[in-house]
């Protein structure tokens, strides 16, 4: 038993000085979108769906095709679909071409679900470095449960640089690249 304790307190002892080093932490941006018309509708940003790859604060880079690694040292500041969904929802209300935007629990009687699955959010480094952003996003009508459109979304940025910085920059101008086309192809949709 004194055995035991004494080796519990010397790992708590050893924590401060040798614990591991605190990882950079990132977010993205929402982009700034003109907005084209004015809808009267008001709209809910769903939580995305993905793969486990994808649902969590890992940061995501395929070295090749069919493999993934982690970005050393880095995470998201949250699981990444809460991350795009909030961006998203930030996305489409700087826009002014809804009526009201949220995200569930907000208390919109909402005309229009947008539910986004992410296909990608990576760096792919086997042809070059660059971001890819895949989402898949459907326009469902909250009242009759009806797909209205659907439609795949991908951005791509070259990684201009090098460290866990130019990564993120590269995967942030991807993010808005697709977010904006999302704002603009719904707004012509809605």
């Amino acid at each position: 038993m004194a055995v035991v304790l004494s080796l519990g307190l010397s790992a708590c002892a050893a924590l401060p000085g040798g614990g591991p080093a605190p990882l950079d932490t990132f977010e993205l941006s929402a982009p700034a979108v003109e907005a084209r018309g004015h809808s009267r509708r008001q709209i809910l940003i769903a939580e995305p769906s993905a793969l486990k790859a994808f649902d969590g604060q890992n940061i995501v880079i395929k070295p090749t095709d069919g493999s993934i690694q982690y970005l050393k040292g880095a995470q998201w500041a949250d699981r990444l679909p809460l991350i795009v969904q909030a961006r998203l929802a930030e996305t489409f209300q700087r826009s002014g071409s809804f009526a009201g935007v949220g995200k569930p629990g907000e208390g919109l009687a909402i005309d229009y679900q947008v539910i986004a699955e992410i296909r990608s959010f990576e760096v792919q480094a086997a042809a070059g470095e660059r971001a890819v952003v895949e989402l898949y996003v459907r326009l469902l009508n909250d009242r009759n449960g009806e797909v209205r459109a659907a439609k795949s979304f991908i951005a791509a940025a070259p990684v201009s640089g090098s460290g866990n910085q130019a990564y993120i920059v590269a995967l942030d101008r991807a993010f808005g690249d697709a977010a904006t086309q999302i704002v603009r192809w719904t707004d012509t949709i809605l």
